[in-house]
């Protein structure tokens, strides 16, 4: 696969359509060409700790910040006509199926590749796990900021340069 978007969310509570920041990195030609990190006014807009605990953010982080709309309305036109790709894409995919419906907008259909899947069939038995961040390590990704949106999203993009 030489163009894709590899997207990823993070989520302010248990409600998927409760994302907080994306991270989407675009590839075209097997090169990265755009990077993009947001954060969101999450919906519903609350934080949990346990959410906060994994990535960090809270309330102070989003309350000023655009709400999925807006954001979308810039990423959109970047990833036009290109499958995503996400590390364990159910969550990720679900997420923007989630925060589409929040906001009462039409869904385009797209197309989800999963790098969790495919790792598991590149590196059969090789793993000791397939986490973003093993899978990364193996794809010679150094996943030092894991749950910053971009960076889990830059790691994605690099499993899926290798392995798909």
């Amino acid at each position: 696969m030489q163009d894709f978007a590899a997207i990823d969310f993070e989520t302010a509570n248990g409600e998927r359509s409760s994302v907080c920041s994306v991270g989407v990195v675009v590839v075209r030609g097997g090169e990265v060409v755009d990077k993009i990190y947001r954060l969101i006014r999450p919906e519903p807009n609350y934080y949990v700790y346990w959410n906060t605990r994994v990535h960090g953010l809270t309330c102070e982080d989003t309350d000023g910040a655009p709400v999925f709309p807006v954001v979308w309305a810039e990423i959109a036109p970047k990833i036009e006509g290109l499958p995503l790709v996400a590390h364990n894409s159910p969550f990720d995919e679900g997420c923007l199926k989630a925060v589409f419906r929040a906001y009462g907008m039409d869904y385009p259909d797209y197309r989800f590749y999963c790098t969790c899947r495919a790792s598991r069939r590149a590196f059969k038995g090789e793993l000791p796990n397939h986490q973003l961040q093993t899978v990364a390590a193996r794809c010679g990704y150094d996943l030092t900021r894991h749950h910053h949106a971009l960076a889990d999203a830059e790691a994605c993009a690099t499993i899926a340069m290798w392995i798909l």
